[in-house]
């Protein structure tokens, strides 16, 4: 019974509340502002994405959509901390239960970005989430896999390749810093350097599957580029 106090009912709650938030399509819902009702899964590459967003309706669309998604994995990130920190203190749990809080928050709102409630399962692919999860969870992890994808793009100019490449980073990255840094200054355990390698692993794995079909273009050659339009008539 003490089990189910201390973690099975905020494991639930830190799962079932970010998944209805990271449900929230904004990619959807601003293309049928913006674009006269039309379904953004209609359009281009058939992905609920800020990417898809940018291309086949503009450039203020796309922006709201990448802030609100990464806020919604922000959100839902601090949601899980807070459910945990809240439970540590009613129940004498040890602090460091907060992080796997974090962790549960962040996949589940991946989870229903990528298969949201609301919109029939058909969602986008959990990378603009999956940043912000690491980026409230330990911002050296996001800061080394933003600069591979960073170096990535810039090289490739292909978003899907630079969000292939950084979250598949994304394991290695954390394992090293917690197993490396944090473990040996007192500051993780093996069970925590266990957990967050694992569900790292995890996310690495769905969002690198949800690109199958980006990963089928890239090895022929036809992955669309992201490029800059000059505009004429300057003299």
């Amino acid at each position: 019974m003490e089990a189910v106090k201390v973690f099975i009912l905020p494991a639930v709650l830190a799962a079932v509340v970010p998944y209805l938030l990271g449900s929230v399509s904004f990619s959807i819902l601003f293309t049928r502002l913006f674009a006269h009702h039309t379904d953004i899964r209609t359009l281009g590459s058939g992905n609920a994405g800020a990417t898809n967003v940018l291309r086949s309706v503009g450039k203020l669309p796309a922006l709201l959509t990448t802030l609100l998604d990464f806020g919604k994995g922000a959100l839902s990130v601090a949601f899980g901390e807070w459910v945990f920190r809240w439970s540590c203190e009613q129940t004498g749990a040890p602090l460091y239960t907060v992080q796997y809080g974090a962790y549960i928050a962040g996949l589940a709102c991946i989870l229903g970005h990528i298969f949201p409630l609301y919109f029939g399962f058909r969602g986008g692919k959990g990378v603009l989430t999956c940043a912000a999860m690491m980026a409230l969870i330990d911002w050296r992890v996001f800061l080394c896999c933003f600069g591979i994808f960073l170096l990535v793009f810039l090289c490739s100019r292909i978003v899907s390749l630079a969000s292939i490449v950084g979250s598949s980073f994304y394991p290695l990255v954390t394992f090293l810093f917690t197993w490396l840094v944090d473990y040996p200054a007192g500051n993780a355990s093996p069970l925590g350097v266990g957990v967050s390698t694992a569900v790292t692993f995890l996310v690495a794995v769905i969002i690198v599957g949800k690109h199958h079909e980006n990963i089928a273009r890239i090895r022929a050659g036809t992955e669309k580029k992201i490029t800059i339009k000059k505009k004429n008539g300057a003299s």
